[in-house]
């Protein structure tokens, strides 16, 4: 979710949000302390967490606890987006792009005070990607033991209009160095290795009808107070003036959150064009479920296959060399069951 600058400070204005993170530096230190937690493991950099299963349960059940409490914090009653634009110093409310990099930075900035709310309320610190291209967006640092870390993945997409049921998809991260290297610290905030579990926190929304949206408006809201313009034009523009915010129309509407490993909605192809990003499945229920390709496989066949994915030359029925790029081909090539993979929901065009 890259945004160039100028746009990083438009969404800053939309919303003033006073976040307290921690940063890299202070939890290495934590990282140093030896402590016991509520579960009894000594926390000393290299030991086994002994309820690694435990701690994972506890932690996803707890999330998914606190994405349904954020349906009213985000909508409005008849079920728009609560953010209506960003506003200026005289009080004029510009409408928000329904761009999906615009939608998605601001949907970040809107969960940020929610997000450290719960990670207070469990006693974790939040660490959030020093890099826009780095993963994860947000790393959850067990207080009293440091060994115990969570990457969590803010993931927004749209339904998808023209094929029901279904939504345009996510990208899961890559799969390029730190994922094949799980020592590694390129483009990721600590080794993969070190997280317990990379889990996606989706949200998936309805786009307004475009003859409803005009992303070049300008309105004026009495409930506001004062401070339009004088002549009521802004350059060739003119401000249009509306009694409440609510009179305003949200760019999207209808949020469904849900929590899910990344693996559990992983596809086996890629997420976009040519870079090493992985897709996941498109089909709402398959992903509010978990029946993603690798569901009868399971989260180590997820990495073996994401870190072979396009680097094993096989002959195709023809007899022409090609890269494996489907979960059925790298199976058949490590003599498995090709059934095992998980078949994805086919799309079908709604018919006009």
């Amino acid at each position: 979710m890259q945004l160039t600058a100028s746009l990083c400070a438009i969404c800053q204005v939309l919303i003033i949000i006073h976040v307290l993170c921690f940063s890299s530096s202070s939890v290495r230190k934590c990282q140093q302390q030896l402590n016991l937690n509520r579960y009894g493991e000594k926390n000393n950099m290299g030991s086994t967490l002994k309820n690694r299963d435990k701690v994972k349960s506890e932690f996803i059940t707890r999330l998914r606890g606190f994405v349904r409490e954020l349906g009213e914090y985000t909508q409005t009653k008849d079920g728009q987006w609560s953010i209506k634009g960003f506003i200026d110093v005289l009080k004029n409310v510009y409408t928000v792009s329904a761009d999906t990099k615009i939608v998605s930075k601001i949907i970040e900035i809107h969960l940020f005070p929610k997000i450290l709310e719960f990670a207070q309320r469990y006693s974790y610190k939040v660490v959030l990607a020093e890099h826009q291209n780095w993963y994860p967006d947000i790393s959850f640092i067990r207080e009293k033991n440091p060994e115990i870390k969570f990457a969590v993945d803010i993931k927004t997409t749209y339904r998808d209009p023209q094929y029901p049921g279904h939504c345009n998809g996510f990208t899961l991260g890559s799969h390029g160095e730190y994922f094949t290297n799980r020592d590694s610290t390129k483009n990721i905030q600590f080794p993969y290795k070190e997280y317990i579990a990379h889990i996606c926190l989706g949200i998936i929304y309805s786009r307004t009808d475009d003859d409803s949206i005009d992303e070049t408006k300008i309105y004026h809201v009495a409930e506001l107070g004062n401070g339009d313009s004088e002549s009521g034009i802004i350059g060739a523009k003119p401000i249009h003036k509306v009694e409440r915010l609510h009179s305003i129309a949200s760019v999207v509407k209808d949020f469904q959150f849900f929590i899910r490993e990344k693996w559990e909605i992983a596809s086996d192809s890629s997420g976009s064009g040519n870079t090493a990003n992985i897709g996941s499945i498109t089909k709402i229920e398959d992903i509010l479920n978990a029946n993603g390709v690798f569901r009868h496989l399971g989260e180590e066949w997820f990495d073996e296959y994401w870190m072979n994915y396009r680097k094993i030359t096989i002959k195709s029925k023809d007899g022409k060399s090609k890269l494996i790029s489907r979960l059925t081909e790298y199976l058949e090539y490590r003599g498995m069951d090709s059934s095992l993979a998980n078949p994805k929901a086919k799309r079908s065009k709604k018919r006009k």
